[in-house]
């Protein structure tokens, strides 16, 4: 790796910058990794396109990648079976009478996002592909639905007690100590670094705020307002990363619960089995637990075979049910894997990009820059959440994020205090919580990319209508690290401070748009469907 200092930061800020100029999004992120293809060839634009094609073709058939990659066109081919089966539309029918207003559609996206809590890829998909019919129906917009979908995954899955991040997580924290040779229990100081996770804990909050008062400010305002009043879910010249009804026409108007709801469970189901066999079963599970196996879990595998399983049981049901013959069957779920092609070439760039910061070494960088600065005391949780939200931004990446900067968090608070207290717990909730930052506000992260896939929202029209929301949460989230650094160091009274904090700023900026742009209070219409 070469030291470029500053120069280090350009492949992702000229991926970021190009991507919300000109909206196109694959052209902004293979720039952004030729950019850094060119830097690591000594600046010679032929061999750094070779570089370039060989990080592409290195992250197209890397292990994890490609299980993902495959699962997302499996997804899609379950989708499309169940699309044009006429099973979403019939779900849509057979929950109209329970939910018909969009604040019903909203708050039912929202609490299905706090439920489906051990993994935040399956949080994105099911909630994204079980609300889009309702939403739609009750014209929500798909950047509000994405919003949803992305602001209750990754926060959820990394608070969660038992998911696929928390082995991950308390895996980093376990060999910091040991570095250290603290003698600590890295669940223990997991657990007591969660109500520090201020920017997660707002961020789930908000959403349940906005879904159920239908206040909102910035870019969303307008999305709500012309879903509402227009019918228009989507803004004239969206395009959206799933384009379900382009690629597979309209669905059958004799379709039935069953083709949506046995899949959707199977996928579930054998997800959870997927993750349960990889991390080793029972006997991973009398070692340590729940959090063993899900710590030594495959996800990606498990998820592939989910989706495949998905596949199976939809096809067999669509036959079976005789709602659609096998030549029908065979075209949509072609027709699905279709629909997930520019979000896969999307989400291989997503992944080039991250070695192309590799590897003109955007984030020792910035890491480098915090240590210089001889950060320390109870100030470090502020330092490491700003450079964890820039880091995790710029390579969009969360998990990545956690790697980097856990080992230099941990060290620097428990350095500075000699103990493992309040300090130490602080900086390490502070990391979490600013990896997931830059994972929902990055328009180059797997997850925000994800969310607009599932969602069929346009995605850059997702990152910009999301972005106030989370700048808000993470604002308040540095207010509180800042009472931390003065020495307010009890999350029971940062917390509850928070949420009024959030609140607050979250009705003035509801106020302030609506009078800007003639909505008062911000407060778009409650819609409620017809029978």
């Amino acid at each position: 790796m070469s030291d470029f200092g500053i120069l280090s930061l350009l492949p992702p800020l000229v991926a970021i910058i190009l991507a919300i100029w000109t909206k196109r999004v694959i052209l902004a992120l293979f720039a952004g990794v030729w950019i850094g293809g060119v830097m690591v060839s000594g600046w010679n634009p032929v061999t750094g396109t070779t570089q370039t094609l060989d990080w592409i073709v290195g992250n197209a058939i890397d292990d994890w990648n490609v299980k993902i990659l495959l699962f997302d066109f499996l997804i899609g081919a379950g989708v499309g079976l169940i699309y044009k089966s006429g099973g979403a539309m019939a779900i849509g029918r057979a929950l109209a009478s329970k939910v018909r207003s969009s604040r019903g559609a909203a708050m039912m996206g929202w609490l299905l996002g706090v439920l489906i809590f051990f993994d935040d890829y399956t949080n994105t998909i099911i909630v994204g592909n079980t609300m889009r019919p309702i939403t739609d129906r009750t014209r929500v917009s798909r950047e509000m639905l994405a919003y949803i979908d992305d602001s209750t995954a990754a926060p959820v899955a990394g608070l969660a007690l038992v998911s696929t991040w928390i082995g991950y997580e308390v895996g980093l924290i376990g060999d910091a100590f040991k570095d250290l040779n603290v003698d600590y229990g890295a669940y223990v100081a997991w657990m007591h670094s969660v109500p520090f996770r201020f920017y997660s804990i707002l961020a789930i909050i908000l959403v349940f705020i906005v879904a159920f008062t239908h206040r909102h400010y910035g870019p969303m305002l307008h999305a709500e307002y012309r879903a509402r009043t227009e019918g228009k879910v989507l803004r004239d010249g969206a395009k959206p990363l799933m384009t379900t009804e382009v690629d597979l026409g309209m669905p059958k108007e004799d379709g039935s619960v069953h083709i949506f709801i046995w899949p959707i469970l199977t996928l579930i189901f054998v997800t959870l089995y997927g993750m349960w066999y990889t991390g080793g079963g029972g006997a991973a599970y009398a070692e340590g637990g729940l959090m063993e196996v899900l710590g030594n879990s495959d996800s990606a595998l498990a998820l592939l075979w989910g989706s495949f399983a998905m596949v199976v049981v939809a096809f067999f049901l669509v036959l079976v049910m005789k709602r659609m013959t096998i030549e029908e069957a065979e075209d949509a779920i072609v027709r699905g894997m279709k629909q997930m092609v520019i979000a896969n070439t999307i989400l291989l760039l997503a992944w080039s990009i991250k070695s192309a910061t590799d590897a003109v070494g955007t984030a020792p960088y910035i890491v480098d820059i915090a240590k210089s600065a001889g950060v320390t005391g109870s100030w470090v949780p502020l330092i490491v959440f700003l450079i964890a939200m820039f880091i995790s931004f710029t390579t969009g990446t969360s998990w990545g994020t956690f790697s980097i900067m856990l080992p230099i968090a941990i060290p620097l608070a428990y350095g500075v205090t000699g103990y493992v207290g309040p300090e130490v717990f602080a900086a390490i909730g502070a990391v979490f919580a600013g990896g997931i930052f830059g994972d929902h506000c990055s328009p180059i992260s797997d997850t925000t990319i994800m969310s607009s896939m599932f969602s069929g929202s346009d995605h850059i029209d997702h990152v910009t209508t999301q972005v106030p929301y989370a700048v808000t949460a993470s604002g308040v989230g540095v207010f509180l690290y800042i009472l931390f650094g003065f020495g307010v160091h009890s999350w029971a009274v940062l917390l509850p401070l928070g949420l009024i904090l959030l609140v607050g700023a979250w009705y003035f900026l509801s106020e302030w748009y609506g009078k800007k742009y003639g909505i008062p209070h911000g407060k778009v219409p409650v819609y409620v469907a017809e029978e």
